[in-house]
Formats: C-alpha cells, structure tokens, sequence
C-alpha cells in the first residue's frame, strides 16, 4: 500500500524497517482510538499498542501499553528513573510529538522523547502501533520498535 506516508512511516522507510501499513475509516464518535483499530482491523486488541504521552518528574515521556489495558503510572516512573509521573497535558503532548491526539505514534516524533514499552509486546511476533495519524496503524516487530524508539522494556501496562 503507497500513500503520502507520515512522520512514521517516513522514519521506518529512511530506518529500512519491515512495516505493514493498516488503514481503516476512522469513526469520529469513537471513544477510544486504540480499542477502534483493534475492531476496525480485527486484531486482537492485546496486540495493539497505544501512545501515550506522560510527564515525569516534569519532562515528557512516552509510553506505549496495550490498547485492551491502561498505564500504571507508577510502574512508568519507575522505569524513567522518576518519582512521580502523570498524564501530560493533550495539547502539551501533540505540540511535542507533531501529532494529533489519536494519531500520535511512538515513532517520528519531532523529537526523541524517553520511551517505555510495556513488556507485553514481547509476546507477539508483530505488534502494531499508530502510523501518525487517526485510521492508520503500522504493524512491525516489536523488536524493531523497541530499537527505533531506543525503548525501555517493563511492565507499565495494566
């Protein structure tokens, strides 16, 4: 599949990483982006990995769970290195990472943020994640997201 291509898809293309591409219409009234991808692309949804953008002890992170579960914040902090962390601000985290909320992608940000990759991911052959924008995932091995995102493997997920 050809298209525009994203921050994304851009970085995995100069990255020289295996991808797959996963468009689907994107529901505006959806509630959760993640749970959405997972329905739309009939994958299962342990299988799918949100982005989630957090603030530890005051700088921005990123940390990526299963779109079935949530973060555990406190787990996140500790595996930065951090006391505490949180949630960052929404429009805090898309003017860092150049996305939108529900299309923010752990890879391609404007900059490199300090990644967390729950370490469920490991489980799976193939992963998939945002491909920069809402209605479009990428599907890779995990271990080539956790070596583009220069990732932390933990338990951050829920």
């Amino acid at each position: 599949m050809t298209s525009a291509g994203t921050p994304a898809t851009e970085a995995l293309r100069a990255a020289e990483v295996a991808f797959t591409m996963h468009a689907y219409a994107h529901d505006p009234r959806a509630t959760s982006y993640g749970l959405e991808a997972a329905e739309a692309l009939g994958v299962d949804p342990d299988r799918v990995f949100k982005t989630l953008m957090i603030e530890a002890d005051g700088s921005l992170a990123v940390v990526v769970v299963p779109v079935s579960g949530t973060v555990d914040l406190k787990a996140a902090a500790s595996a930065l290195g951090a006391k505490r962390a949180q949630l960052a601000d929404p429009a805090a985290a898309q003017r860092a990472t150049g996305y939108v909320l529900g299309g923010i992608s752990p890879i391609g940000q404007k900059r490199r943020h300090r990644t967390v990759i729950d370490e469920t991911a490991e489980l799976w052959e193939s992963v998939l994640v945002s491909g920069g924008r809402r209605g479009l995932d990428v599907e890779l091995s995990p271990r080539d997201l956790i070596d583009l995102t220069q990732g932390i493997v933990a338990a951050v997920g829920r």
